[in-house]
């Protein structure tokens, strides 16, 4: 499985499900989102990392322009953010830098760079935000980078349709 990341995933842990006698039965409700399972980051505290963040306009990058190491794409731009970070905050964040995010209508399409148990290098999509949040079109503005399975030395690949 080339699409795995390096640590097969985290798995969840229901535990056991108890069903009074008589009762019916159901299936067990779904994991909540691993964001309420998280300590919130104290920011002031703690240490912020750098994520390395390409930019293009129109799809996203091949994991072939990833491949050698030191001749990444040239639309770099570096981020100091933490793991609770939002797409919300990184789409804001782009939007400073890309002038073609600010357009109304664009979308921001965010995928993961980074290394598959065989070593070769997967492009893995995680979420898309409207350039301006619209309640009409709702979008994973909310999604948190470690709500996404975020490992620091991701890059962060944006693509602005």
């Amino acid at each position: 499985m080339d699409g795995q990341r390096r640590g097969g995933g985290r798995p969840y842990n229901s535990g056991s499900v108890r069903v009074p006698p008589g009762a019916p039965h159901h299936a067990p409700p779904p994991p909540p989102p691993k964001s309420l399972n998280q300590e919130p980051i104290d920011r002031e505290k703690t240490c912020p990392l750098l994520l390395r963040v390409f930019t293009k306009v129109g799809a996203h990058h091949s994991n072939e322009d990833f491949s050698v190491r030191g001749k990444e794409p040239k639309d770099e731009v570096q981020i100091y953010t933490w793991k609770d970070a939002t797409l919300r905050e990184l789409t804001d964040l782009v939007k400073e830098v890309a002038p073609e995010a600010r357009r109304r209508d664009a979308t921001l399409s965010f995928a993961f760079v980074y290394p598959s148990k065989t070593g070769r290098l997967v492009v893995r999509e995680v979420g898309r935000t409207s350039s301006v949040p619209n309640p009409r079109r709702p979008d994973d503005s909310k999604l948190a980078l470690r709500d996404v399975d975020f490992e620091i030395g991701d890059y962060l690949d944006v693509a602005i349709l």
